[in-house]
């Protein structure tokens, strides 16, 4: 049976109605830290590049290779922490520079993923 991240980790991934704390433990992720607007190209091939890592993961068995402790599931979302840089948090803009942003987008991986 395939896991779906929306059913098995939704206490992560779909939040409740009334805010709460939730205790997030330790999970792998893929990840490209980067720098500037989300709209430029740069920001979608990488964007590109996670995806094509998650998919290649879980198609793998197609291909006649299948990691140790392999299972079916489904991809996870695409995930970010943004940030602005040193220079935009010291100066006063009125209006955001996105070439300015920091960001460090992520895929999580399954636990059978290892470095």
């Amino acid at each position: 049976m395939k896991q779906d991240w929306k059913k098995a980790d939704k206490q992560f991934y779909l939040p409740k109605a009334k805010p709460e704390l939730v205790k997030v433990p330790p999970f792998k992720f893929f990840s490209i830290p980067g720098q500037g607007d989300p709209n430029d190209k740069p920001f979608q091939e990488n964007i590109g590049v996670l995806y094509s890592l998650a998919y290649t993961i879980k198609m793998s068995p197609k291909n006649n290779f299948a990691p140790r402790d392999y299972f079916e599931y489904t991809v996870y979302p695409l995930e970010g922490i943004w940030d602005l840089t040193e220079e935009a948090k010291r100066s006063n803009l009125e209006t955001l520079d996105k070439s300015q942003l920091v960001f460090n987008l992520m895929i999580r991986q399954p636990d059978f993923v290892t470095p």
